[in-house]
Order: structure tokens, then C-alpha cells, then sequence
């Protein structure tokens, strides 16, 4: 795991978030699902580096990637 991401349950119920702050991994994708670029997160929270930011987005990857069924709601089988 990359030490840039944690996970502790006494900071945001055990979220993955970037390390030394609250931002969480699920914010970032957020962020940037909704359009808002990596520059806007770094100006807009001067405590995220491009690194910390690059490192949620492959946690996330890692995450997605793992042998795990996700159910999909709405969906036939």
C-alpha cells in the first residue's frame, strides 16, 4: 500500500484518506468524476500534493482491480 493513502477508524470511520489529512479517497474521485481537475484540487486545498492526489487514484485502481463482485443495482442476470 502506498503510504500517501491510510486507513485509521479513528479518522473519518476508517476511510481511506490521504495521509496527515481528512480528505478522503471517495472525495477526490468525487472532484474529478464531477469534471474538476487535479489543479483545482491543488489550489483549492494547498494541503493535497499532485503525488497525494495520483496516489487515491491508483488506491482506487488497486480497489476496483481486486477479486471482488460488485452487485449492480437495476441489473438482470
Amino acid at each position: 500500500m502506498n503510504p500517501l493513502v491510510t486507513s485509521d477508524p479513528a479518522v473519518m470511520l476508517g476511510k481511506p484518506v490521504i495521509a496527515g489529512t481528512r480528505i478522503t479517497v471517495e472525495w477526490i474521485l468525487e472532484k474529478l468524476g464531477a469534471g474538476e481537475s487535479i489543479d483545482d484540487l491543488l489550489l483549492d486545498y494547498p494541503q493535497l500534493t499532485r503525488e497525494a492526489v495520483l496516489a487515491a487514484l491508483r488506491f482506487a485502481l488497486q480497489v476496483v482491480r481486486d477479486d471482488v463482485v460488485y452487485p449492480l443495482q437495476g441489473q438482470v442476470a
